[in-house]
């Protein structure tokens, strides 16, 4: 059995989940979500605890046991809990402003670069330089995060860019420290 795919996961109190055969729905506090289920693996519910339960022991099914089970889990936190990601711009002249839902980023570059958040994901400004992401998805809050760094990734040289806030750059020495 696979160790992730074992686990039960535990419902808080405000959580209501609907399996309706292979379909998978979550509601909660802060919203709802839903997710399809592959045929090879069975979501049940016994009182406040969801499990997942695969067909066979191939390879495939095991790795879709853990994945199915993380899935839903990551969907009964967001609707709980939500999740967050965090953003700082580094360098001079780098900022940040709110527009509405959307942020305009003043990166260095030519242009303003104006950058609208997908339906569902929430966009905070705190001071000048630090971005919050805020969602129930997952992976539409990482994916959004990781679509505004890609307007200015973080500089292997001088660590100026947007990067998150718990990322840590190994800064590459220049030309005149291979010289001495």
């Amino acid at each position: 059995m696979s160790k992730i795919g074992r686990k039960p996961i535990t419902l808080p109190k405000g959580v209501e989940v609907t399996i309706q055969g292979q379909s998978v729905n979550v509601k909660g506090p802060k919203g709802a979500l839903a997710h399809e289920v592959h045929p090879f693996i069975n979501v049940v519910r016994e009182d406040d605890v969801i499990k997942a339960e695969r067909s066979s022991d191939e390879p495939a099914h095991r790795a879709l046991h853990g994945l199915t089970r993380n899935l839903i889990a990551n969907m009964v936190t967001g609707v709980s809990e939500g999740y967050t990601r965090s953003l700082d711009l580094v360098g001079v002249g780098y900022r940040v402003q709110q527009s509405g839902k959307n942020v305009k980023l003043s990166v260095m570059l030519s242009h303003e670069v104006e950058f609208a958040p997908p339906e569902g994901v929430a966009l905070e400004v705190e001071g000048q330089n630090r971005i919050y992401v805020r969602g129930i998805d997952k992976q539409l809050v990482g994916n959004t995060a990781a679509r505004i760094r890609k307007v200015r990734p973080p500089n292997a040289y001088t660590g100026k860019g947007i990067r998150y806030l718990d990322e840590s750059i190994k800064l590459k020495p220049g030309k005149s420290a291979r010289r001495a």
